[in-house]
């Protein structure tokens, strides 16, 4: 208890007796409890510092409250001790006759507990530890100074970002609008001088004659020579092979750490071979962050284990960091302890909803009121019907088409009326806003909103009543827009269809009910409105996407496909865009400072450097100028004996493009979506699943006079910030799911033994390449280095791009066979193993 406002008197302060007696009573206590008290408030002293103070406040405090305890009877006798990590306060604490401890003396002197000592953080002192080793590492630069070299230009301020293939080399993104110096190569590892992935560090750019180009080498860190520097130096020249000049970027060195952004890492103990050891490596499950040195009593038990660990420090003469053991999650491989990692690792808010968030829910039994069709029309009346993937039970969206009496085509597009439910900031607003969006497993879905909304309440099932948010146009046959509203309404879903239901119906000779007459309206409409997006120069890519299906009992995955799209995928995906768009631009209409869009930005040229070689190695031409070249480029780029090169050419265009990203129109002026070839787009369809669809809804209730404003609408700052929290959950939930795809991928594997497919190159790598198969939608990377074997003779080209093992050139798209196995000797990193089969590279071993 620390009292440091300087109120009138010392006798106008309440005792602190009195407040004790408050404290113990059942009543609550007065107003005046929270100010300060005669016995613990102090002045300071002339000459002494806050911090002093602060420790002094703190001591006297502590000796109130000890003293205090010993005139209460009725209790077993209470021993106060003061725990501090300051040596000169717990000397002080001592002399005044204070019980005081260290919190490792305290907690090395419990003996029921011997396992916490393991999660003590390592605190000793850097200086110290300094005398005992070789400095690897160049010493960091004080903030203080850092922060006026930034002022001045001579250090740049970025976020570090390091590479999953290659522990010696990471990029940092630079802050602020230096556009030529965007992103800084760092090599090395004196230059990564102990910055780990996201930290916001300081870098010092090199002369140009010491720039370099990205590496194509895989390299990882096994962990295995950890005070073998000079190995280290062997394989840092390795990334220094000659390249051509104009592929060099500028290049800088870590001088020091603006900001941690240490978290607790998942991952597993790499136990020392030294006997009864007690210093051990842990190893991270995300490749980016280094092995951690920790110190545990409990490596038996912990070795095979998901464990969890917390960085304390990184001394200069130490290879790793200091780190210490935080919990045991349970067995490597086990289903559920996988899952809780990855939703870990990707920051994915995944606990029961609390009772205070459930507590804003509707209370059940629940049914829609004369208050709640205030402001909403009745729509009961049109064929309306969902078309979804199957077993959705978080229906969105739905959809109606009919004719009416000029001729014209009505159409609607009907989407939960989340935000009804949902009102701003109470605890189930708050708890939405956080999650951002719901998150799909391979086995589990992970809700932004409870269940009794996502796949009850919201969720817009058929023959029953639900309240939506519509957006509605009048169009002529040609799928030209003649007028559009929206409304609040009301809505009765005839009919719950997946995909291939839908797309029978649509082809079906004898079906011409009101629902299958609907569906081949919006079909007809759909694929008008299509070729007029693709006119405009919107790109047609591809990402294999894999399903499995599980054993209804083990829920292993028994088998794994790509997904099949249908025309009816196509046919949901316009109207959804289209209603995308209306919506946007209703709302920034209405709110040109606080509309919350979303946009795609334009590639730099140098991101489409790997597609346009790609191509020219197969004599097609890849315009890149404009959205529109490119897709009429990637249009004629077909090759009758390689049919699917067009879909691999795609699917490699993919990987050339920026991420789409949330922001506030008041706060940015280039609103472009670069991929659908819109001037300006929003999300509106999914508020099931993405809160800024909330958002949009709420704007656009306001701006159609179904609801009124709330002063979070209009603060574009918090706005913005709410979008940077929307597009980093956004990503972290991708991210998961590929994760959870890349772990049932394992499963499946698992049980599989070797397998034999045909696949294509997709990248060509110094010392590897990365390959696609297209009967599994998966990719790997086939090695040609492995511990223990002789070393083929390799060849790198970087303009053809090709890779040339001993006689046999592999180029990009280039079909080859390969064998496919799960390589489970790492139980850290099990990993999907491929081999090349086809061509057969014939290894020379010198005499």
């Amino acid at each position: 208890m620390v009292w440091n406002t300087p109120l009138a008197t010392l006798g106008q302060l309440p005792s602190m007796d009195k407040c004790w007696d408050l404290f113990c009573s059942p009543s609550p206590p007065p107003p005046f409890f929270k100010n300060l008290f005669r016995e613990t408030y102090i002045q300071q002293e002339q000459g002494e510092s806050s911090n002093d103070r602060n420790d002094r406040a703190i001591r006297v405090a502590v000796k109130w409250y000890s003293e205090h305890l010993k005139k209460i009877e009725d209790e077993e006798k209470i021993q106060v001790i003061f725990l501090t990590n300051d040596r000169t306060n717990k000397e002080k604490a001592l002399e005044e006759g204070i019980t005081a401890y260290t919190c490792e003396e305290y907690i090395k002197s419990l003996i029921a507990n011997p396992d916490l000592v393991d999660r003590l953080a390592c605190v000793s002192d850097e200086g110290k530890e300094i005398e005992s080793g070789k400095i690897i590492f160049p010493e960091h630069i004080p903030l203080s100074k850092l922060q006026q070299g930034i002022k001045s230009g001579i250090y740049l301020q970025g976020t570090y970002r390091a590479s999953r293939d290659n522990y010696l080399e990471a990029t940092v993104w630079v802050h602020g609008d230096a556009e030529e110096n965007k992103e800084i190569i760092i090599q090395g590892l004196k230059h990564l001088n102990r910055a780990v992935h996201e930290d916001i560090v300081a870098v010092e750019l090199l002369a140009k004659d010491e720039w370099v180009a990205l590496s194509s080498v895989v390299l990882q860190d096994d962990g295995e020579n950890e005070d073998d520097i000079e190995n280290e130096e062997e394989k840092e020249n390795i990334l220094k092979t000659s390249v051509n000049k104009d592929i060099l970027r500028p290049t800088g060195k870590v001088v020091g750490i603006i900001k941690r952004n240490w978290r607790p890492f998942c991952g597993m103990l790499s136990k020392s071979q030294i006997k009864e050891a007690r210093r051990h490596l842990f190893t991270p499950a995300d490749r980016r962050i280094p092995r951690i040195r920790i110190e545990t009593r409990q490596a038996d038990t912990l070795e095979g284990q998901r464990i969890i660990v917390a960085i304390d420090g990184w001394p200069r003469n130490s290879r790793y960091p200091n780190g210490h053991f935080v919990k045991n999650l349970g067995s490597a491989g086990d289903k559920e302890t996988e899952t809780e990692v990855l939703l870990l690792e990707h920051d994915v808010p995944h606990q029961p909803f609390s009772q205070g968030v459930l507590s804003f829910l509707p209370k059940m039994p629940w049914s829609i009121t004369e208050q709640d069709m205030k402001y909403r029309e009745d729509l009961r009346h049109l064929c309306v019907c969902s078309v979804d993937p199957p077993g959705c039970t978080d229906i969105d969206d739905a959809l109606h088409c009919r004719e009416v009496e000029n001729g014209n085509v009505e159409v609607g597009v009907h989407i939960a009326d989340v935000s009804h439910f949902i009102r701003p900031g109470n605890a189930l607003d708050e708890e939405s806003a956080k999650r951002g969006t719901t998150v799909y497993l391979c086995e589990k879905r992970i809700d932004m909103v409870p269940e009794l909304l996502s796949s009850n309440l919201c969720s817009l099932r058929s023959n029953v009543d639900r309240l939506a948010f519509s957006c509605i146009w009048e169009m002529n046959h040609k799928a030209e827009i003649l007028k559009t509203r929206f409304t609040k309404s009301i809505i009765n879903s005839k009919a719950s269809l997946t995909y291939a239901e839908a797309q029978m119906r649509i082809d079906s000779t004898t079906m011409n009910d009101d629902i299958t007459t609907s569906l081949r309206g919006l079909n007809k409409l759909a694929k008008i409105l299509k070729k007029k997006r693709i006119d405009n120069g919107a790109l047609t890519l591809s990402s294999p996407e894999v399903r499995f299906h599980m054993d209804s009992e083990t829920h292993d995955p028994i088998d794994l496909q790509t997904k099949e799209l249908k025309e009816t995928n196509s046919m949901v995906e316009e109207f959804m865009l289209l209603a995308n768009v209306s919506v946007a631009q209703k709302i920034y209409e209405e709110f040109p400072e606080f509309a919350l869009l979303r946009k795609h930005p334009a590639p730099p040229p140098s991101n489409y450097d790997i597609l346009v070689k790609a191509a020219k190695s197969k004599n097609l031409e890849i315009k890149t100028d404009s959205a529109k070249a490119l897709a009429e480029s990637l249009d004629k780029a077909e090759s009758p004996e390689f049919p699917y090169l067009n879909t691999l050419l795609r699917i490699l265009t993919t990987r050339c493009m920026m991420q789409a990203v949330y922001f506030c129109s008041g706060m940015d002026n280039d609103f472009h979506h670069y991929g659908l070839a819109s001037p300006i787009y929003t999300h509106f369809t999914s508020p099931i699943r993405r809160y800024a669809d909330i958002i949009v809804h709420r704007l656009l209730a306001v701006a159609i006079g179904a609801d009124t404003t709330y002063p979070e609408l209009t603060d574009k700052h918090k706005l913005a910030d709410m979008c940077k929290n929307l597009n980093y959950r956004h990503k972290m939930a991708q991210y998961a799911q590929r994760a959870s795809v890349a772990f049932h991928t394992q499963l499946f594997f698992k049980s599989k033994g070797i397998v034999n497919e045909d696949a294509y190159i997709l990248f060509v790598r110094k010392n590897a390449v990365v390959v696609l198969i297209p009967k599994y939608g998966l990719e790997g990377t086939v090695f040609f280095e492995e511990k223990g074997k002789p070393t083929p003779r390799l060849d790198y080209n970087n303009e053809v791009p090709s890779l040339t093992v001993e006689d046999t050139t592999l180029h990009v798209f280039d079909k080859v066979k390969v064998n496919i196995m799960l390589d489970a000797s790492n139980i850290q990193h099990q990993k999907i193993r491929m081999v090349l089969v086809e061509p057969k590279v014939r290894h020379k071993i010198s005499s």
